[in-house]
């Protein structure tokens, strides 16, 4: 009982500090949207979104995989307490991260006509995306600091460099938006990527790590691992941005480049200000999980007390998203996106079900078990690729939402039967009870949104949101003493 009461306060733990960080990344976030949709309206954004796309599709093709892959590496180096191993795997890694960072480079810059005739139809952005040619090398460089410090689980640093590099990213893009509007947004690019950089670079360096000479026989060693496994996770990255690519290529074609910008809007809200919970958690939880992938019966224990935490702090968070969002869309953009509120209700509930999958899904990077991973990437994108198509054909922006739905249901399922097979895994009775409760109250929220009268709907919808608070706040003090830790932090 008493571990796990530890288990569940280390991932309350990592979880605060990064989500504190998170938070204030969403208060920057809230501001430079804001902004960016006044000042560049759906259609700016919309032009926005595909240079980012793009990039982050070349990105995915030429990395390697490297950002995830090698986590694994630099936390059993830095487990095993061999400062030379240590230094070694980080010295091969670094080498990897340049060159593949260089990689990406060249071949953005050698297909830039290429690229601007396929994400805008024409060639008229060829010379941009010859210049944002150079952020592949920066970001991978800036990815490859991140890796040493989730490796050795460095999370205030992590936690630091992320907040400097969203304050650095709202201070040089608005006012780059606000005098060269559209003109700006390649500028805005470039100079977000090196200020990322710097700071990640920074940060890494503070860690002493022996320095250690490696030739090419040792890289070729130690960087076999981690470029096997990285490279089906590279392509399974590709593969998933290859969709979002094509979707966002679809609704451009057939609704518009507003409809792509109000389509990645109104997923920023949800990947982002609710996705930090994921991304806080993720960067303690997959070194974590890897440290002791060899136990499925800990393994087990861990995806359970992942996949519960993170119920319990996103249910009110998604509980306030389905009732006050129409609120949110005119705070964080504008009334011009109203359009994308339906949208969100439904994706909000997709959302339960990602938490759930992401918590088991972890598995299979952390046992190392890269073709499952590949394969099960695969079969997913698939149906979502098709889901999408099919929802804005049939339904528009409010299809797409219904469609992240159905996607992550069956994508919950089959993670969840790919790894009982595979590893044991089940779900525990703890975990069922919380979803069903939390899941249940969404649910009715979702309801009454959906009809009754405004008024009635934010009455109802406020009392559902206190239950929610509620489950959850007696929930985590029983697993990990909430009111216990806020009493010390206050005496101290």
């Amino acid at each position: 009982m008493l571990q796990n009461k530890s288990s569940y306060k280390q991932i309350f733990k990592a979880t605060s500090i990064f989500g504190g960080v998170q938070l204030f990344n969403i208060i920057i976030a809230v501001f430079r949207s804001k902004i960016v949709a006044i000042l560049l309206g759906p259609a700016g954004m919309g032009i926005v979104s595909l240079f980012s796309t793009t990039i982050g599709l070349m990105t995915e093709v030429t990395n390697f995989g490297l950002g995830t892959a090698a986590v694994k590496n630099v936390a059993a180096a830095d487990g095993s307490g061999d400062a030379q191993l240590l230094g070694r795997t980080v010295a091969v890694f670094r080498r990897l991260v340049w060159v593949t960072g260089g990689l990406g480079f060249i071949l953005t810059l050698v297909f830039a006509p290429w690229l601007s005739e396929l994400a805008f139809g024409n060639k008229s952005y060829t010379v941009s995306f010859m210049i944002l040619s150079v952020t592949l090398l920066f970001s991978q460089i800036s990815a490859g600091q991140n890796v040493i410090l989730q490796g050795m689980r460095k999370i205030q640093y992590m936690a630091k460099a992320s907040l400097l590099g969203s304050l650095a990213g709202l201070l040089i893009s608005v006012p780059l938006y606000y005098f060269f509007r559209e003109e700006g947004i390649v500028s805005a690019i470039i100079i977000t990527a090196i200020s990322s950089l710097l700071l990640t670079w920074y940060f890494a360096d503070k860690i002493k790590i022996p320095k250690v000479n490696v030739d090419r026989p040792v890289i070729k060693a130690v960087g076999e691992d981690m470029l096997k496994m990285g490279f089906l996770i590279s392509m399974s990255g590709f593969i998933t941005m290859a969709t979002a690519y094509i979707v966002r290529i679809f609704i451009s074609n057939t609704g518009g480049l507003a409809d792509v910008g109000l389509f990645t809007a109104g997923f920023a809200i949800i990947s982002t200000y609710v996705g930090m919970i994921f991304t806080a958690m993720g960067t303690d939880y997959y070194p974590r999980l890897s440290s002791f992938s060899k136990d499925n019966g800990m393994c087990k224990e861990a995806i359970n007390q992942q996949a519960e935490i993170a119920i319990l702090i996103l249910s009110p968070i998604l509980m306030v998203f389905l009732v006050f969002v129409q609120w949110g869309v005119v705070l964080l953009y504008s009334k011009d996106f109203l359009a994308i509120v339906t949208m969100i209700h439904w994706a909000a509930l997709g959302i339960f079900f990602k938490a759930l999958s992401w918590s088991i899904a972890f598995i299979f990077l952390a046992k190392s078990a890269s073709k499952v991973f590949f394969w099960n990437e695969m079969a997913a994108n698939i149906y979502i690729l098709l889901f999408n198509i099919l929802g804005y054909r049939l339904g528009g922006l409010t299809g797409l939402g219904i469609s992240f739905l159905l996607a992550y249901f069956i994508y919950f399922i089959q993670v969840a039967l790919v790894s009982r097979k595979l590893y044991d895994f089940t779900i525990n009775k703890g975990l069922v009870k919380i979803f069903v409760i939390q899941f249940s109250l969404a649910v009715l929220c979702f309801s009454v949104v959906y009809f009754l009268n405004k008024s009635a709907a934010y009455s109802l919808g406020v009392v559902l949101i206190v239950f929610s608070c509620i489950y959850s706040w007696r929930e985590l003090d029983r697993k990990i003493g909430i009111r216990e830790m806020i009493s010390n932090r206050l005496i101290k």
